[in-house]
């Protein structure tokens, strides 16, 4: 198949960049090596991401520098953020600097340190390593990645509530016992139970307490988390079937939304501990809600249930 025409790189299919012909035939017929694929801009970064270490290595040859920042990165740090260990290589191979400063202090080669593999690059000195706060952080994060584990959480929701127990975050909800709530029925079919939106499960843990339902998405709405929020933390989360990922986060009451962090949506200017927490967390959406309220789950029952308690929240609009 050939696309080389005046559109340069539009035509490209998502799945184009691992197919070194069809990039070189764009080449051949003037695309820009160094810019115009449509949001991302520079095909590297792009081939880096999702192409084959073949396709990076030809850009490589074609780009006027290797190490060219898009958004405050080069190529060689996207590799390592969405864990392209094969394209990370063709690109040091090619010339790529491994420790070349951004994102806040967080180089190719010092993000790679924070991954399975931090043996990826020859680190230049010790002063370059992960500071004590950091190492510790990767330890929890691959720790709690691996309590939690893998299942399927599609129409789950979940609010990660910091330093209050699951009796204090009842009485912030003005929540009650009902002792009419059939849970196994709820599993089976919450649709066919009335107000089965209002019934939570709530579950201390190290460090807080969980608030979930495995069947809709009152946890994450603002109401829920505003409540229970004054002089802490509450990280909360939906998987909507329909839109993917997604919720907010509330500090003492105040509320913002947020979305899972991708190596497109984090800036340069974020935090340096927000950049890890995003490498760290990367589509473990659930791992991040529980990290960023810094609960310590030992397992995943207290977000797939059994909840140690259910609740019936009181009517009213939870979305303001």
């Amino acid at each position: 198949m050939t696309v080389t025409d005046e559109a340069g790189w539009f035509y490209i299919p998502w799945d184009g960049w691992t197919d070194l012909d069809l990039v070189r035939a764009q080449l051949d017929g003037g695309a820009d090596p160094n810019s115009g694929v449509r949001i991302f801009e520079k095909p590297l970064h792009v081939a880096a991401e999702r192409g084959s270490p073949e396709v990076v290595a030809e850009l490589a040859m074609r780009v006027d520098d290797i190490d060219a920042e898009h958004r405050g990165r080069t190529a060689l740090w996207v590799a390592v953020f969405e864990g392209r260990l094969d394209n990370a290589q063709a690109l040091v191979s090619a010339g790529a600097d491994p420790w070349r400063i951004m994102m806040d202090g967080w180089s190719p080669g010092r993000l790679s340190l924070a991954s399975p593999t931090p043996d990826l690059f020859p680190v230049p000195s010790p002063e370059i390593g992960l500071s004590e706060a950091e190492a510790a952080a990767v330890t929890e994060a691959r720790r709690l990645v691996t309590a939690l584990g893998d299942f399927h959480y599609d129409g789950l929701s979940m609010a990660c509530v910091a330093d209050i127990t699951a009796a204090e975050a009842t009485a912030r909800l003005e929540a009650v016992p009902d002792d009419g709530i059939d849970v196994e029925r709820l599993y089976e079919g919450w649709w066919n139970v009335p107000d089965a939106e209002l019934i939570v499960g709530i579950t201390d843990v190290p460090g807080g307490c969980v608030i979930t339902q495995p069947w809709g998405y009152t946890p994450s709405t603002p109401g829920v988390v505003r409540r229970v929020s004054p002089g802490t933390v509450c990280y909360s989360m939906y998987s909507n079937p329909k839109g993917g990922n997604s919720g907010r986060i509330a500090r003492d009451g105040a509320v913002k939304f947020w979305e899972p962090p991708t190596v497109h949506s984090i800036s340069f200017d974020d935090p340096a501990e927000e950049i890890l927490a995003a490498y760290l967390y990367r589509d473990r959406p659930l791992a991040f809600c529980c990290a960023g309220a810094g609960l310590r789950l030992a397992d995943a029952r207290p977000i797939t249930g059994p909840s140690d308690i259910w609740r019936r929240l009181p009517e009213r609009d939870y979305w303001i």
